[in-house]
């Protein structure tokens, strides 16, 4: 990381810390929308570091946006920023306006059923978007949709479809939209990689959020394990103790270098491979993470007031958005034994592990 990312995480930790506090969740929680959290976010450039300067962004790299949804993840900011940074490289790389305000990604639902037709008054769009992140509050959401075997990305305005309010586990708002032959803007996908766009994309945010919030879950812990007294000395001086803190500390490392890894291809390629196995990692981490966590902390960890429910109900969200552990598992497999026996290790060796050893020396 070099000195420009440290004072961007420094800059985006400070804004957090000083503006996401339990009120704020639990109001976003109940409903309300954190406007002025949004305001400043949006105010400090943090929504475009992947649009081009001559497009009205930061013309940062993918790096850069790590370090921002991974802070976001790590203080569960209530707004969809990594999903508004995400389309908003996916419109600027087609050459369609990105419009200020929060935006969504929508059309990787599984059970998502929806059409985009064109004719001579232009592209419309028909279906159903189910569990899209913030779609009441984001002007527009951002799908990469099949049209006569070429991908088109498709920004399609909310404000005059049908919504049905729905929220994930931690409460964040996952709405279902229904466009009924609405018009939309689109334009043809040119690059030759990752057909299925958003889900490898809204995969690798979803990681760095993990990764961010799982930096969170150990430090709490590690504090409370230090804090917290049993038989005259700190429950952090039992050795089963130190032991699962030992395993939590681990996967949390693991799940960042895997999720940094992608980010860092992305900025140099085609990071489908690694974006797979950093969302495996990552639901591998939160499987080990959140259990050690409340084991440690004992019932106080489960009440609302306290504030480590506030990462783990994310973690536990987040590991089942834009594909599932067992969906990118598969995913990932078929990936290797189509490179095959002889294959796998050359192709691991050249495009993956430049990426993987950067993603280490990152943390040093």
């Amino acid at each position: 990381m070099n000195e420009t990312q440290r004072m961007l995480e420094n800059m985006v930790a400070r804004l957090f810390a000083d503006q996401v506090d339990a009120t704020v969740l639990a109001e976003a929680e109940r409903g309300r929308w954190p406007e002025a959290l949004w305001r400043l976010v949006e105010d400090r450039g943090l929504t475009r570091p992947l649009v081009p300067e001559e497009q009205g962004g930061m013309g940062a790299t993918w790096h850069d946006a790590f370090v921002i949804v991974r802070a976001a993840g790590r203080h569960s900011a209530p707004i969809p920023l990594p999903e508004t940074i995400i389309a908003g490289w996916l419109l600027a790389a087609v050459g369609l306006e990105v419009p200020a305000g929060p935006l969504s990604l929508a059309g990787a639902h599984p059970d998502d059923r929806l059409h985009l037709a064109r004719s001579s008054a232009g592209w419309r769009l028909s279906g159903t978007a189910r569990r899209v992140p913030w779609g009441r509050v984001a002007g527009s959401a951002v799908l990469a949709l099949r049209h006569q075997e070429n991908t088109v990305v498709v920004r399609a305005p909310c404000e005059s479809c049908a919504l049905e309010s729905g929220t994930n586990l931690a409460g964040e708002w996952r709405d279902t939209l229904v466009f009924r032959d609405q018009p939309v803007e689109a334009a043809p996908w040119a690059r030759t990689f990752m057909a299925d766009i958003v889900r490898v994309v809204g995969a690798m945010a979803r990681s760095a959020q993990i990764a961010g919030a799982l930096a969170d879950v150990l430090e709490r812990t590690v504090a409370y394990a230090n804090d917290r007294r049993q038989f005259g000395r700190p429950i952090a001086k039992h050795q089963a103790v130190q032991q699962n803190l030992a395993v939590l500390a681990a996967e949390a490392a693991a799940a960042e270098v895997a999720a940094e890894a992608a980010f860092f291809a992305a900025e140099r390629g085609d990071p489908s491979f690694l974006a797979s196995a950093a969302k495996v990692r990552a639901g591998l981490a939160v499987s080990q993470a959140v259990g050690i966590a409340h084991q440690v902390h004992g019932a106080v960890g489960f009440t609302l007031e306290h504030p480590l429910q506030w990462a783990t109900r994310r973690l536990s969200s987040w590991r089942t958005e834009f594909g599932g552990d067992r969906q990118w598992a598969v995913t990932l497999g078929r990936s290797i034994l189509d490179l095959g026996a002889d294959g796998f290790w050359p192709y691991l060796a050249a495009s993956s592990a430049p990426h993987i050893q950067e993603a280490c020396q990152a943390q040093l």
